[in-house]
């Protein structure tokens, strides 16, 4: 509803202006430019990156901060990182490609986070009455940076469920993004050394960077069936 002021211009009520502002609204929001984000990708398709590579006039240091940026609105757009890291890898090598994959982890982890929490924490903390849920958000927010650096480093979760998780809970910007950082490291570089050395799969970097690629997915693995198994019998 508009309301007429005595100037005669009309503005907007308090009660429209808080449902628009509400937690809820909010949340709605935020389901809304996920979803066009990931239609996005859907009709852009970045994956391409794998087999065209980047627009030719993009060249050097131009490239590497034009895919970082890419590379994290892709995340934000839930496309799979390993995708990610492989491609730039390709495109870069080794040492350029994890360092352009890190900064695009980084930004997208920030913008995911910062989406969370200005857009869904308030409409979403109040349906953390769950026990698991209860103490995942208190894992979270109390030793953030161990937390998440524990579920960068070990993969299972889904890095965009983890973003937003985060985002929910009471953990700092900063521990969120230093263990986004560090904890990506292992496994990004061995993703882009993998993408560097496609074209040579019987090289010993190639079969050292997909050992590393197995064995932390077998040991998540593994500790995620145990821990599974513990819970039913409790």
């Amino acid at each position: 509803m508009l309301d007429a002021n005595r100037s005669g211009t009309a503005t907007a009520s308090p009660r429209a202006a808080a449902t628009l502002l509400s937690p809820y609204a909010r949340l709605s929001l935020l389901l809304a430019l996920l979803a066009g984000a990931a239609v996005c990708v859907l009709l852009f398709e970045p994956q391409r990156l794998l087999t065209h590579g980047l627009p030719p006039q993009l060249g050097g240091a131009a490239a590497a901060v034009v895919f970082a940026a890419a590379y994290g609105l892709c995340t934000v757009a839930f496309v799979p990182r390993p995708l990610l890291n492989l491609a730039a890898g390709a495109l870069f090598g080794s040492q350029l490609g994890l360092a352009t994959s890190l900064a695009g982890t980084v930004l997208g982890a920030g913008v995911a986070f910062g989406l969370g929490r200005m857009l869904g924490q308030d409409a979403l903390r109040p349906l953390l009455r769950g026990r698991w849920l209860k103490a995942a958000d208190g894992q979270l927010s109390r030793h953030g940076f161990r937390s998440m650096l524990a579920v960068r480093l070990f993969p299972g979760v889904p890095f965009w469920a983890a973003n937003y998780c985060a985002s929910v809970s009471r953990m700092g910007w900063l521990p969120f993004l230093l263990a986004t950082g560090l904890g990506s490291i292992p496994n990004t570089a061995a993703y882009a050394v993998a993408g560097a050395r496609a074209s040579a799969p019987t090289s010993p970097a190639f079969l050292v960077a997909m050992a590393c690629i197995a064995v932390p997915a077998l040991a998540g693995t593994v500790v995620a069936w145990r821990k599974r198994h513990q819970l039913r019998g409790r």
